[in-house]
């Protein structure tokens, strides 16, 4: 983010021209005591994490287990150790505070050889040297997993493994490209499979890499040490911050799709359901396999039968009630294309069985239409704009309370492609999108472009796909970030 020297100005609600705007203040976040603010790095270095002093999910004490080649393992430790005391920052770049009993996280890193793994010379030479890269990539799953389970065999299991990786494992055994007779064209990502095999044995995981333990990655450090303990702190089961202000009894739910690993059929997909409630807890679940053919559809975005889309949103709802012991009072679903009408149908049916409030949204990324302000910086991130009958809202942008601009690139809106529901008005319904885009606890960062709903369906796709259909991927998001 880089600091600007003042807002750019929106207009006014209500005015005559073709274009009306208005302005969300940016969403404030819930930390420690009850504290608010609106970033999650100013919270938590005030406060405290959420969970610290509220719903009895602090981790006091997190044991780590550590993976990789003995010099990664102890340079991973010392890192961790290191920058768990606090991490200078800089004009740019907030202090962390660290990871410690009396400032920070309020919590304590616990290290034992007995929860390390080791991969030794031999066994990872063995690896390194087989020329194809398909059967090396497996090789190198298959020792990974030898560790994952050797570490859950144990009397004493961490609560959360770090895997270290060296350059050499990086580099030759990253990805793989295949084809072959049976599924095609095939690509595999070893941080992705891994995070699926550590889920067979109930271990959450973090991927460092080499550069990022000796100082070769040029990321700001007090940066790193943000994106890295947060994400570690909710792994251990904690909630960083909580969205302050979401309507109570709500059941957030993002739909998304993705190509089942080893389908012998290019058209298979596979449906994929996040919900999240109003503090931010979410869930993952896989819904059904079923053929889509661009070809004969016309539409390259998957789209659910009427039969389809009532079966997945059932399953959300029987989840949702078994977890909080509730029917939700109202259901609000994300996706990024327009619902079709047997799909609309089929959601309908399925939340009006059980639940009286609803609305159903699509929200796109586009770059084809956005705002021009009057002055040379980008307009405020929370603006919210209509053209016609569309509906726009700027989630990246310039941030009036911070003064700075948010975003890498020049920010573009979403657009409110379609909206199935009378039950909230559009400002409340865009209001929700902008603080779902502040509860990616994967990073320390303000907020993004999408809703948590809809963010990471392609990463959470992608090691959903690595979970074979006999097995049942954990609903935890834990498991997947």
């Amino acid at each position: 983010m880089t600091a600007r020297p003042a807002p750019p100005s929106v207009s006014p609600a209500g005015s005559p021209s073709l274009i009306a705007s208005t302005y969300f203040p940016e969403p404030l976040l819930q930390f420690a005591d009850d504290g608010l603010h609106i970033d999650p790095k100013a919270g938590i270095a005030r406060y405290g994490p959420r969970s610290w002093t509220a719903s009895g999910r602090h981790p006091t004490r997190l044991r780590v287990g550590l993976i990789g080649t003995p010099d990664l393992v102890e340079a991973a430790r010392a890192w961790m150790s290191s920058r768990a005391e606090g991490v200078l920052g800089d004009v740019n770049n907030p202090e962390f505070p660290g990871w410690m009993p009396d400032r920070g996280f309020f919590s304590t890193l616990e290290f034992d050889d007995a929860w390390n793994e080791e991969l030794g010379q031999t066994e990872l030479r063995q690896v390194l040297e087989i020329k194809s890269q398909k059967d090396r990539f497996y090789a190198a799953l298959t020792l990974f997993e030898t560790k994952f389970r050797q570490l859950a065999e144990r009397d004493s299991i961490p609560d959360y493994v770090v895997i270290a990786l060296s350059d050499q494992i990086v580099t030759r055994c990253g990805t793989a490209d295949y084809t072959s007779k049976e599924t095609g064209a095939v690509h595999r990502d070893l941080r992705r499979a891994l995070k699926a095999s550590a889920m067979k044995y109930r271990l959450p995981t973090q991927i460092v890499r080499a550069p990022t333990l000796d100082g070769r990655d040029r990321t700001p450090p007090s940066r790193i040490a943000w994106n890295f303990f947060t994400a570690m702190y909710c792994k251990a089961g904690g909630y960083p911050w909580s969205p302050y202000g979401l309507t109570p009894g709500t059941c957030y739910v993002g739909i998304g799709f993705y190509r089942p690993l080893g389908s012998a059929a290019a058209t298979m997909q596979t449906s994929l359901v996040q919900a999240f409630d109003e503090r931010g807890e979410g869930l993952v679940l896989r819904g059904h396999e079923f053929e889509w053919d661009p070809n004969k559809t016309g539409s390259r975005s998957p789209h659910l039968t009427a039969e389809g889309a009532h079966q997945l949103m059932a399953l959300v709802l029987d989840r949702y009630e078994a977890v909080m012991k509730q029917t939700p009072a109202r259901i609000v679903v994300h996706k990024t294309s327009r619902y079709w009408p047997d799909e609309r149908d089929g959601f309908r049916a399925a939340i009006e069985s059980r639940v009286r409030r609803y609305d159903l949204m699509a929200l796109e990324a586009q770059s084809r239409v956005r705002l021009i302000t009057t002055s040379k910086y980008p307009p405020l991130r929370g603006t919210r704009f209509s053209f016609g009958e569309l509906d726009y809202l700027y989630t990246t942008g310039y941030i009036s309370a911070l003064n700075e601009f948010h975003g890498m690139h020049v920010p573009a809106p979403l657009q409110v492609a379609d909206h199935v529901g009378q039950d909230s008005s559009r400002d409340a319904l865009l209001k929700e999108v902008l603080a779902l885009t502040k509860l990616n606890w994967n990073s320390a960062a303000l907020g993004g472009l999408l809703p948590i709903t809809i963010k990471f369906s392609g990463l959470v796709g992608e090691i959903m796909r690595e979970i074979p259909a006999d097995r049942e991927p954990l609903p935890q998001f834990k498991f997947y970030i």
